[in-house]
């Protein structure tokens, strides 16, 4: 069968993925930034029985949802049950055919997705480069055929503000002036730069000073703020219009009340300017050593290219059998050629497991 088939060529490329447990290796994998998933928190879960549009909802999940907007300095807010569900329905319903989707070529896999659901037309350009950009906007910018018999259709721009498999940071300033000239409309995803920059770690557009005139901020939960989750931060029109066009909302099972009063104590967890600044001390002692890496240089994500599967692989299991957690990333969760590891600094972690790390990789 031809699934078997596929199976078959990635064993045979060295790339199947498999699912590890690394449960008392020292942490450097995860996407627990500042620490706050090993909180023990104790909440009496319920069933949600039904999604939000039917019994799913409450006058207390409506208030959680003010109070991350207020937070995130937003208008309104929609909680999803992950990024996954928010990218997925947001991309695959807000634009409409005759519109034009210009994203990122390394932007994640959930906006892809929605993409390809969605009626609009769609370009990627170079990966954080703002002149390609600016070229797609160009062509995007003259009217499709569809669009020249109505009116001219809507541009959207789709980034993220930090990568993930990369570690490195978009040049927000300069494509939300791109976008104010060509009259796109940014989203930004935040998922991994939430709780790790900005005041009060309210993300790199906060950070920048550009967030009231990003179109939708969308961060998750389930990274810097160690809970579920994923919201859209946005105007009360499109929350409205999500609520009644996104199928990943509509058609699935809410999240039980008491994990949205749970986000909502994350992030006041992750309010500790303490914590941010333990993380950029622990990712300077690791960057300004090691300078092999990919990745920005205040960022938690620290990712090292290997030339071949074989030795990137190597050395993850040589890692691990000296006890600490880091994943090899293999095609084609990145490009063919770019086998790398990812490694993710903490809050939590010390200096001599940094130092130790630092030695072992170093090591031949």
């Amino acid at each position: 069968m031809k699934f078997q088939n596929k199976l078959q060529e990635r064993i045979e490329k060295g790339s199947l993925r498999s699912l590890l447990s690394f449960d008392n290796l020292i942490d450097f994998w995860s996407n627990d930034y500042l620490g706050l998933a090993r909180i023990p928190h104790s909440v009496e879960i319920t069933g949600s029985t039904g999604s939000r549009l039917i019994s799913g909802n409450s006058k207390g999940i409506e208030e959680v949802e003010k109070q991350v907007a207020a937070h995130f300095q937003s208008e309104a807010a929609l909680i999803f049950n992950s990024g996954y569900d928010a990218n997925l329905g947001l991309f695959s319903s807000l634009p409409q055919k005759g519109d034009t989707i210009i994203y990122d070529e390394f932007v994640h896999a959930s906006v892809r997705d929605g993409i390809r659901l969605s009626f609009a037309n769609s370009y990627s350009f170079r990966h954080n480069d703002v002149s390609d950009l600016k070229k797609k906007l160009q062509k995007a910018d003259r009217m499709s055929p569809i669009a020249s018999a109505m009116a001219q259709g809507t541009i959207f721009v789709a980034v993220e503000s930090l990568y993930s498999m990369d570690g490195d940071i978009a040049p927000l300033t300069e494509i939300n002036q791109l976008c104010k000239e060509y009259g796109a409309l940014l989203v930004v995803d935040e998922a991994h730069s939430g709780g790790v920059f900005g005041k009060e770690g309210k993300g790199l557009c906060e950070e920048l000073g550009i967030s009231d005139s990003i179109f939708i901020r969308l961060f998750t939960f389930g990274k810097a703020y160690g809970a579920h989750g994923a919201t859209v931060c946005c105007s009360d029109d499109v929350r409205h219009y999500l609520i009644n066009f996104a199928r990943s909302f509509i058609y699935t099972t809410a999240l039980p009340e008491a994990m949205y009063t749970h986000i909502l104590h994350q992030i006041e967890e992750s309010k500790q300017e303490a914590l941010r600044q333990q993380l950029q001390v622990n990712i300077a002692r690791f960057s300004k050593t090691v300078q092999s890496t990919l990745s920005a240089a205040n960022s938690p994500i620290q990712v090292i290219e290997f030339p071949d599967l074989d030795s990137c692989k190597l050395k993850a299991q040589q890692l691990q059998q000296a006890g600490f957690a880091v994943k090899a990333i293999l095609p084609p969760t990145v490009p063919t050629g770019s086998q790398r590891l990812r490694i993710c600094i903490h809050a939590f972690n010390t200096k001599e497991e940094i130092d130790q790390l630092i030695l072992l990789l170093e090591a031949s």
